[in-house]
């Protein structure tokens, strides 16, 4: 396991300690446990902003959305077959009245 040694700000420092004594775990947990969300956010984040890269690549380019609307219209029976299982319903039964309507 590697060692990082940081130094905080007091009031970050303070606030760490605090929470260290009110959840009875060390400071190190603490640190270690915000770290990994926040490197776990930023993978996220990155991923979010690769799809949305995508998105729009795919939305510009004539070729590329003919393609991918020819893939999804493909899989559309799939999809909607998972919806019916998902709904409890029989794949391919047509959808009871809402209720809410």
């Amino acid at each position: 396991m590697g060692t990082l040694n940081l130094r905080l700000p007091d009031n970050l420092d303070r606030q760490l300690t605090a929470l260290a004594a009110q959840t009875n775990q060390n400071r190190s947990a603490l640190a270690r446990a915000a770290l990994e969300k926040f490197l776990r956010e930023h993978e996220r984040e990155q991923l979010l902003t690769g799809m949305i890269e995508a998105a729009k690549f795919l939305a510009t380019n004539a070729e590329a959305r003919a393609e991918s609307m020819a893939i999804a219209e493909e899989f559309e029976f799939a999809d909607s077959e998972a919806l019916d299982i998902a709904e409890g319903r029989k794949p391919g039964d047509p959808e009871p009245e809402q209720w809410w309507k």
